[in-house]
């Protein structure tokens, strides 16, 4: 998980390491491949990312069974082509995975911002990937999309067989039980990094974020408050 405030870099790290974006100094090795001396267009199949610009290319009147779907063949719409009956069963497994089944139907349109989400992470794993990048995927979600996604996220945490997950966030309330490990973030530069209670305390946080907050933790789930 990574965490911080705006500009603190977070989402050009996810860039880095999504193969999106090149350092401009320094070394990055991505599942084992080190980003400069290895074919990127064989790389990304392995990685799953979820960020603002997928949501803007999948047309809207394009059924949610099929922006699923045609990730297998790393395409946003649907044509004319052919897909295995082991594709289609997967796909399936997605939307169940997910909790939007019963959206298989619908146009990705006529969703919520929390629907789309969800269907965005559907997607992202249809090529099961071995790292789901996930760059702030709460943003903008009422209370009850983002607690909904924080559920569907906590059962993926718990799922044995399920890829290792980097979120990008700005507020420790999004951050999902089962969530491991985090890297606090401030102008560029790690304040912290490490098991995630090891790096979420008063002291660390206050540093990040330039304020005096205070951290607490129940039942999986944290809350940050500035301190009177």
């Amino acid at each position: 998980m990574l965490l911080g405030p705006n500009g603190a870099g977070k989402s050009t790290l996810l860039g880095i390491a999504g193969t999106q974006m090149h350092p401009t100094a320094g070394e990055v090795e991505v599942l084992g491949e080190l980003i400069g001396l290895t074919d990127v267009f064989e790389l990304r199949p392995r990685i799953g990312l979820v960020g603002s610009g997928l949501a803007e290319s999948i047309r809207g009147q394009e059924r949610v069974r099929n922006v699923v779907l045609t990730a297998a063949y790393g395409m946003t719409g649907r044509w004319r082509e052919e897909y295995d009956p082991s594709d289609e069963r997967r796909a399936e497994r997605l939307l169940h995975l997910l909790g939007i089944e019963d959206l298989a139907d619908r146009h990705f349109a006529s969703l919520s911002d929390g629907e789309k989400k969800r269907t965005q992470i559907a997607r992202s794993l249809m090529s099961d990937p071995e790292l789901l990048l996930l760059d702030e995927p709460a943003a903008g979600l009422d209370l009850g999309g983002r607690e909904a996604l924080v559920h569907r996220l906590a059962t993926m945490a718990a799922d044995p067989l399920a890829p290792t997950t980097v979120l990008v966030t700005h507020h420790v309330e999004e951050i999902p039980p089962g969530t491991t490990h985090a890297i606090l973030l401030r102008k560029g530069a790690a304040v912290a990094q490490g098991p995630i209670d090891e790096v979420l305390t008063d002291e660390l946080l206050s540093a990040a974020y330039g304020l005096p907050l205070a951290v607490e933790q129940s039942r999986g789930r944290w809350t940050a408050r500035a301190q009177p």
